[in-house]
């Protein structure tokens, strides 16, 4: 059975949870690549599709949005999972007292879920790296403001082991498929 693993990624982060889910699905016995969402032609070639993106400000990134419209009747026609990536620290709940992953989820998905009815929707927590370049006139003008700068907290705060639990989930639901 042959996954692709599409992302979208603005600084690396997402691109390296989506290689690590590939390598993991590849190490439960399937065919899987990584690749970003602008490199895929045709998903029609594949069984499953793993979709990712970077999340800003509560948004999935443009070109993850727009390569599930793009290929959503494809989409809807296999088993497809969605993961987002974003946001930072070790704080899993909010001064509210509310998840900070599921309150991180991306706007877009709510529209994804009814368009495509995912397997699973998962958000991870991102990475920062504070002298990283920054992308973009958003990211360039935001950097620029100090009370900014100290709300976000640099560092690695992927959690691998939930993303190998979710990749290995995936993995099994998919060999109950094909067996």
């Amino acid at each position: 059975m042959s996954v692709l693993v599409a992302y979208a990624s603005r600084h690396g982060a997402t691109r390296g949870i989506a290689e690590h889910i590939a390598d993991r699905l590849r190490a439960d016995g399937l065919e899987a690549e990584a690749r970003p969402v602008s490199a895929v032609r045709d998903v029609g070639t594949y069984d499953a599709v793993v979709v990712g993106g970077a999340a800003y400000m509560f948004h999935w990134l443009k070109e993850a949005t727009g390569f599930v419209r793009r290929n959503g009747a494809a989409l809807a026609a296999r088993p497809v999972w969605l993961f987002s990536s974003g946001p930072l620290g070790t704080d899993t709940v909010d001064a509210q007292g509310r998840d900070v992953l599921l309150t991180s989820e991306p706007k877009e998905f709510a529209e994804l879920r009814s368009a495509l009815h995912p397997r699973d929707v998962r958000v991870f927590f991102g990475a920062f790296d504070p002298g990283a370049p920054p992308v973009g006139l958003a990211e360039r003008f935001v950097r620029h403001m100090p009370a900014a700068r100290d709300a976000m907290p640099a560092g690695d705060f992927r959690d691998w082991p939930a993303i190998d639990a979710w990749a290995d989930g995936i993995a099994a639901e998919l060999a109950t498929q094909a067996g």
